[in-house]
């Protein structure tokens, strides 16, 4: 062979032979002074509450909390709005705190009780209510996406799901500190493999989406997606970074690289899901043998409908579903995660997010403009990975948890937070309206053990809270500088959220049953809706009637098919975060409550109440239908309105006007 032909056969086959793609190392990233100044990545500086010489001010601001808003109103010449009365400030914080409304009987306690310790009492028996931890439970489940379904096209059932529902709502009860709440949820398994709750909690590794019309879950399309799921919820949830922003290349605003993106990937590049039986091995081999008699059947039919057209083929796929129906149903486990070193994962910067698309390698580490220049990363086979995640979240050289939980608590009780982007505090968030005052509520939360209750009593005593929702001494001033009562100049009106609305319609009709707990609630939907499903035979009514009165944060979260009434008042999609609930206005909201079916059946158990306690005087049922609906009398003109309307129209016409009422959905 002539040598130039020589040559070039030798560099065609080096070109053919596939040589194993060599990936450096990330280097550690470096932060600019500006990135490394931003406010939220500062530590939490405890500034002294302001003074005032004026006597009313002082008296205004006995509570720390009022003279942070105090000082920041009187920038803009505002003064606080008058306070508002009992009843008024009864059921503002009845719905806040338990989300549902106060009884006829705790409404009369309260305006009788004369002593100076009468709201204080109220606050404490609020947050002693097995109600709050439900209430409560439900905005957490807001901000970790809580689904009981797999989303996208499959949306398969969930069925133990809720057993993290249960542990949530049992936490916010008990008042378990964050970090602790925080760490099981991170790392419980980690913790003790062998506790029921522990592994409950850890379950939330898996609360996210997740492809199954892809196939094998392990193939690395799918398992990419799995990490990127874990890894954003620990910016959105715990840190309040847009972290997922970095997937694909640095972030355009925020001082988070993409290697400090996948570093903290590494975290779970080991966690692997894991459903621990709660049955026995004869349960598991006779369900095992079922399912496989079913699903080999199932086999030969999807073999048979490969070979089937038109309408032969829409009537096999007919008898598929009614046998693929006879699975049996899953065996109860719990829905949970466990480390396993051995699948440990390799984790490469991915250029665009595309996992093809493999570039240099890194270790487990936090966000470097968090962790410092001092905290080493690890190998990604370390023992127990998650734990020291959850560890390092709790340092004392990251402000953000405390900020970001504070924040939070102080948004469900105003309807707007001090940031006003609850999962974003960087750059392109909102900045904070009252920057020393949401360190001051950090402060207090941490040095409170890291309990909500100290938090909320400290707020529901202060006299911002207690405002009415008027101000005429503002006036016009208030209106032009802040429309919506930002500063706090006056209490932000709010409409009730979609669970606050359907709860209180259940319990002034006296249907509401008050179970705490279970298996989650399927209640019957439209067949139109249903047949909707990739999956309809999925979606099956929960048997017992009494079942379905039960409050809404017990009802099935899937992912495909929100409940009609629930998604009409705003329901957030579990797909993503919700950081916020939006309230919006719009027709068909009219509609549900004139028209739909639930409020009609709600509005005839409200009348059949009205007949049986208030008897067939009209006067008495009109008394009683207000005090149960809006916690106070009915107006003079409000009465004569509702007496003239009861004489040429049923009791259930009535009950359905007051659910519609703006005195009751909405809270001043």
């Amino acid at each position: 062979m002539r040598p130039v032909i020589a040559l070039f056969s030798s560099i065609l086959i080096a070109a053919e032979t596939p040589v194993a793609p060599t990936h450096p190392h990330a280097p550690m990233p470096s932060y600019t002074a500006a990135e490394k100044r931003h406010w939220s990545f500062q530590p939490i500086a405890v500034t002294p509450p302001p003074k005032f010489t004026s006597p009313v001010d002082q008296a205004w601001t006995t509570n720390p909390i009022d003279a942070f808003i105090l000082e920041r109103l009187a920038k803009d010449g505002l003064r606080p709005a008058p306070r508002a009365d009992r009843i008024t400030l009864l059921r503002r914080a009845s719905l806040d705190i338990t989300g549902l409304l106060p009884t006829p009987a705790e409404v009369e306690a309260f305006v009788a009780d004369k002593s100076p310790q009468a709201w204080s009492k109220v606050v404490d028996r609020l947050l002693a209510s097995p109600a709050y931890g439900e209430r409560w439970a439900q905005h957490w489940l807001d901000v970790v996406r809580f689904g009981e379904t797999e989303g996208f096209e499959y949306d398969n059932h969930r069925p133990d799901a809720w057993r993290y529902r249960d542990y949530v709502v049992h936490a916010v009860n008990t008042d378990k500190p964050y970090p602790e709440f925080v760490k099981e949820q991170l790392a419980g398994d980690e913790m003790n493999p062998n506790h029921e709750q522990l592994r409950i909690a850890a379950g939330f590794q898996r609360l996210g989406a997740i492809r199954r019309n892809a196939g094998n879950q392990e193939v690395a399309s799918s398992r990419n997606e799995v990490l990127t799921e874990m890894t954003n919820i620990v910016g959105s949830a715990f840190l309040g970074m847009t972290l997922g922003c970095a997937r694909c290349h640095d972030h355009k605003f925020d001082a988070i690289k993409q290697s400090d993106y996948y570093r903290v990937q590494g975290y779970f590049a080991s966690t692997v899901d894991y459903d621990v039986p709660l049955t026995s091995s004869a349960d598991q081999a006779a369900w095992k043998q079922k399912f496989d008699a079913v699903e080999s059947q199932l086999k030969k039919m999807r073999s048979q409908m490969k070979m089937l057209k038109g309408e032969d083929l829409v009537k096999m796929e007919g008898q598929y579903k009614s046998k693929e129906a006879e699975l049996p149903a899953p065996l109860p486990s719990l829905f949970s995660v466990k480390t396993d070193l051995d699948k440990t994962a390799p984790i490469h910067l991915l250029a665009r997010g595309e996992y093809t698309m493999k570039g240099a390698t890194v270790g487990m580490r936090p966000p470097g403009i968090l962790a410092g220049p001092d905290l080493p990363e690890l190998p990604l086979k370390t023992e127990n990975p998650r734990t020291k995640l959850a560890e390092w979240m709790f340092n004392p050289n990251n402000p953000l948890p405390a900020r970001v939980m504070a924040n939070r608590i102080w948004a469900n009780h105003f309807g707007r937070g001090i940031v006003a982007t609850p999962n974003d505090f960087g750059r392109m968030g909102s900045r904070p309206t009252h920057r020393e005052l949401l360190d001051y509520l950090a402060d207090q939360y941490r040095s409170n053990g890291w309990q909500m209750k100290p938090l909320h009593r400290q707020i529901l005593l202060s006299n911002a809270y207690q405002q009415a929702v008027a101000n005429p001494i503002a006036g016009k001033l208030g209106a032009q500088k802040d429309p919506d009562k930002i500063l706090l100049w006056a209490f932000p009106r709010k409409r009730m959220d979609a669970e606050q609305l359907r709860d209180s319609m259940l319990a002034v009709s006296g249907e509401l049953n008050p179970k705490v707990g279970g298996p989650s609630v399927l209640l019957p939907v439209q067949p139109e809706l249903v047949n909707l499903l990739y999956k309809p035979h999925q979606w099956v009514a929960t048997k017992d009637v009494a079942e379905h009165n039960r409050r809404s944060v017990y009802l099935i979260q899937k992912r495909n098919l929100r409940l009609p009434f629930m998604e009409v008042f705003d329901l957030p999609d579990r797909s993503a975060s919700c950081a916020r609930r939006e309230s919006s206005t719009h027709a068909p909201q009219a509609l549900e409550m004139l028209n739909g079916e639930m409020t009609n059946r709600l509005a005839q158990a409200f009348a059949a109440r009205l007949k049986a306690e208030a008897g067939s005087v009209a006067a008495k049922q009109v008394d009683l239908a207000y005090r149960l609906a809006t916690s106070r009398l009915p107006s003079p003109a409000e009465k004569q309105t509702a007496l003239a309307f009861l004489r040429t129209q049923p009791l259930e016409e009535f009950a359905l006007a007051i659910l519609n009422l703006n005195a009751f959905i909405y809270v001043n």
